[in-house]
């Protein structure tokens, strides 16, 4: 039992950034934005963190540098794709490309240097019961930070004006328009909060789940979020259970391996991309349920001086 909870525990801890950022994206997906550069964004929110957090030796500092850098790199996106209609699919790939070469350069001082201690994880008394003290008490605060977030969109987008807006915007922004919705003020915001999740997805990457600065630390996980949007149809609550099992995916790896698991490492360390495909291949099976569950004006631009 102890040794199923640690790994339960750490699968979620493993699954947070990528829940974190993919909550972000599906805001924005859902007004009809398609960001790729998501990675970039979390490796420059990383990079970004772990320098704040080692030269002033405050995590909330760092935290809110990550969520900063996020913000920035969504606001550079929206400028040439809301304002200069250029295609988000190029535009996207462009940032991922900016966030990656920019984080390597910038860390090249902090390869190999490490972090300020910081307190225990997890709610004091309530960590230290067995097997759910570790499950469910034993997390750093931005885990419980992620799990409120989703459940605040989830009530946001489905039960407030706020939210019906949203969608609408991402269903016909013509019609919005019309109605005298601002598309482009909302598409702006929900993309800004994209890229604070990003930015919080990467601080919680490079400064607590390693503690450590890496090239290309994120491994991936930028693009895993982007799929995991898709296999949980736009819904915040499916997003939720997604990202815990790909954290499980990635975990169960190391498990397997700690446990003498004969196997090659590099083939473990492919179960999370290849389940990422599996996932993606069964989904695409039936484009009639996709087509269904997405926004309609999805990666569609709209000009409303056209």
């Amino acid at each position: 039992m102890e040794a199923a909870a640690t790994l339960v525990a750490a699968s979620i801890a493993a699954g947070t950034p990528m829940l974190l950022a993919a909550i972000g994206i599906l805001v924005h997906e859902r007004t009809g934005v398609v960001n790729l550069g998501v990675e970039g964004m979390m490796l420059t929110a990383a990079i970004v963190a772990f320098a704040v957090t080692h030269d002033s030796g405050s995590h909330v500092l760092g935290f809110a540098a990550g969520a900063v850098a996020g913000v920035l790199l969504a606001a550079v996106f929206a400028f040439f794709a809301l304002v200069l209609h250029a295609n988000q699919y190029a535009t996207g790939l462009a940032i991922a490309l900016l966030g990656a070469g920019a984080s390597a350069f910038i860390g090249l001082p902090y390869s190999g240097q490490g972090l300020p201690a910081r307190g225990a994880d997890g709610i004091v008394v309530l960590r230290d019961l067995p097997v759910l003290g570790a499950i469910l008490f034993g997390h750093h605060l931005l885990v419980y930070v992620a799990l409120l977030l989703v459940l605040a969109v989830a009530w946001a987008l489905f039960r407030t004006r706020a939210g019906l807006v949203l969608r609408a915007v991402g269903e016909s922004p013509e019609s919005a328009h019309a109605l005298g919705i601002s598309v482009r003020g909302v598409r702006l915001a929900a993309l800004l909060f994209g890229g604070a999740c990003a930015g919080l997805a990467g601080a919680y990457l490079a400064t607590v789940y390693t503690s450590l600065w890496a090239e290309n630390m994120t491994a991936g996980r930028g693009w895993i979020a982007l799929a995991l949007v898709v296999f949980a149809t736009w819904r915040p609550l499916r997003v939720l259970v997604g990202a815990y099992l790909f954290g499980g995916v990635t975990m169960l790896q190391l498990y397997l391996q700690g446990v003498g698991v004969q196997a090659p490492s590099q083939l473990m360390s492919m179960a999370p991309y290849v389940a990422t495909i599996v996932v993606l291949a069964l989904i695409s099976r039936n484009p009639r349920w996709i087509r269904l569950n997405m926004p309609a004006s999805l990666g569609k631009p709209f000009n409303p001086n056209a």
